[in-house]
């Protein structure tokens, strides 16, 4: 498979057995996928005069590079090279990019700073100022949702990726996040580190190892 242009934490990038994983990426279930966003990048290492000839030749060593951004996006990272900078009100069916802004026992508040689209492959339309939208408890997923304890999905600074069910009321648009692709697709803990998903619902930080709980979206 090709490299994308871009990738976003938790997205497959290739197999164990073509790359090695490097700086900004992570090796799980022998894939490789990315622990930030950023551009991905294939290098071959060199050989030097004294390396000696191996029977099988040395894998390209894949990396993610996160790009300088100064935009109300810079946590996108790259992401921020797909949006536009026309400014779009979200309609029921978008994608929309947005982070975690209070956790509450029934419901998270979200400031929406990006509308995909119903096409997440198509450009992306920044919101001139965040838009509030709001994940209730019973729209977090799709089966045993009277079980779900929002602290345990999202936390404050999560990045999130969801779809607009409905315009809501006057505040507050409405949001889902029960698809396998919705949830969260970035994550930093106490200490600031940047965490790579392990599971469905686990992220890891590759500094301590410690784990924490997220809705967390399956890449895309």
């Amino acid at each position: 498979m090709s490299l994308p242009a871009l990738a976003l934490p938790g997205q497959l990038l290739g197999a164990s057995s073509t790359y090695d994983p490097g700086p900004g990426t992570h090796l799980q279930a022998s894939n490789i996928y990315a622990s930030l966003p950023g551009r991905p990048a294939a290098s071959t290492p060199s050989l030097t005069p004294s390396s000696k000839p191996s029977k099988t030749p040395a894998k390209p060593t894949l990396t993610v590079t996160r790009l300088p951004s100064t935009s109300a996006t810079a946590d996108l990272g790259p992401v921020s090279e797909r949006i536009s900078n026309t400014n779009a009100l979200p309609r029921v069916g978008d994608v929309v990019l947005g982070r975690v802004t209070r956790c509450m026992t029934r419901q998270v508040n979200v400031g929406i700073l990006i509308v995909m689209g119903a096409d997440t492959e198509q450009e992306g339309m920044v919101c001139a100022h965040e838009i509030q939208g709001v994940v209730r408890r019973e729209d977090v997923r799709a089966t045993e949702k009277e079980k779900v304890i929002v602290g345990e999905g999202f936390r404050v600074g999560d990045l999130i990726r969801a779809v607009v069910i409905s315009l809501g009321d006057q505040s507050n648009y409405y949001l889902t996040t029960a698809k396998n692709e919705l949830g969260v697709i970035m994550a930093k803990n106490e200490y600031g580190n940047t965490m790579y998903p392990i599971s469905w619902k686990e992220f890891k930080d590759p500094m301590t190892g410690e784990t924490e709980t997220r809705k967390v979206a399956k890449p895309i």
